[in-house]
């Protein structure tokens, strides 16, 4: 615990420390770097659940052309 003065300086720092968030998790680099899917949930704060069969769709009618 440091003090200056008769402010805790680590105290006032730690809301700081809680607030900071992490990266969300992807697969592959450069030009295909992508959320990882499976590695994604609800606390994250996006309902992804609808992108695989979208992108299905996407590629199946690529596919069909």
């Amino acid at each position: 615990m440091r003090l200056d003065g008769f402010i805790n300086i680590d105290d006032e720092q730690q809301p700081i420390v809680q607030a900071t968030v992490q990266p969300l998790p992807t697969v592959g680099g450069g030009c295909l770097n992508r959320f990882d899917l499976d590695a994604l949930n609800e606390q994250q704060g996006a309902d992804f659940s609808a992108a695989k069969p979208l992108c299905a769709k996407w590629l199946a009618a690529y596919h069909s052309e």
